[in-house]
């Protein structure tokens, strides 16, 4: 016998999946009025839906970061428009993944997008990524989960920009407790985007390359002077490129080296930038 279904219920179906009326009705006609029937039929349903979409490129998005006491992980996730990524369906998704990845730390991104969604233990993330497509009708791909141990000695600065467009994660080794400063060097690499730590972590080929451009805009002058013309240009590449030779966005009177320098003085004990990670949608 049919269950007669009512307007509360297809409301209930479509509060708990996000799904459109219509789409809600059918589900429990289908299902006989059966709530957990429907949201089955619905779940089909959005993977069918979701191949389909799956082709479709994905430009927008947005980058989470949630950290505990010993580690840091961080969720970038992409869809088809700003408008859903900007979302708050969207952003609770990718929440969603930010904070079960701190509690499992994946060694993958496939391991993880493998691994039982918390949320809803009948589904996998990947399931749930599909659901999420249904939803909100876009294309929806995973396409970062990094996780980052914490050293004890060290202390971590996260710094989201635009929304989470753009975030940027710095370590500053020799004392914990220092976050506001670790946040601040942060906030530079989120707005400066330096390629290297230091001009030691520039690759050997790169090097050749800069100074090989140099010596050809040194033509002409006269040789005892060439190799300082080169050297000074290399090492305007290295202050543009190297995160510890930027002038530092906060104080542009020193470089980011020399303001950590600062603060390690005040501080009474040496302090190091040992490492930075930047990660911005449409990268």
């Amino acid at each position: 016998m049919m269950t007669e279904l009512t307007l509360e219920m297809i409301k209930e179906l479509r509060e708990r999946t996000g799904v459109g009326m219509s789409k809600c009705k059918e589900a429990l006609v289908e299902a006989n009025g059966d709530m957990d029937e429907a949201i089955g039929y619905l779940r089909k349903k959005g993977m069918a839906s979701a191949v389909k979409k799956e082709g479709r490129e994905t430009n927008e998005g947005r980058i989470t970061a949630e950290e505990s006491h010993d580690t840091i992980v961080l969720v970038k996730a992409n869809a088809e428009t700003d408008f859903v990524t900007k979302s708050e369906k969207f952003g609770q998704f990718v929440s969603d993944l930010c904070k079960q990845a701190l509690k499992s730390k994946p060694s993958s991104l496939e391991a993880f997008m493998n691994e039982t969604c918390e949320k809803d233990s009948s589904l996998t993330i990947d399931q749930y990524r599909n659901l999420m497509i249904q939803t909100l009708g876009e294309n929806i791909q995973v396409k970062v989960v990094e996780v980052i141990e914490k050293s004890p000695e060290s202390s971590y600065g996260i710094y989201s920009h635009m929304g989470g467009r753009i975030v940027a994660i710095v370590e500053i080794e020799g004392a914990s407790g220092l976050e506001p400063l670790a946040k601040d060097v942060a906030m530079h690499v989120a707005a400066e985007d330096p390629d290297y730590l230091s001009s030691e972590d520039i690759p050997p080929e790169i090097k050749a390359r800069e100074e090989e451009i140099a010596k050809g805009q040194v033509k002409g002058k006269p040789e005892n002077i060439i190799d300082k013309i080169v050297a000074g240009k290399f090492k305007a590449y290295c202050d543009q490129t190297c995160l510890l030779n930027q002038k530092f966005i906060k104080d542009t009177s020193v470089s980011v080296s020399a303001y950590v320098d600062q603060e390690a003085k005040k501080l009474g004990k040496p302090l190091k930038i040992k490492q930075f990670w930047r990660w911005q949608i449409g990268s």
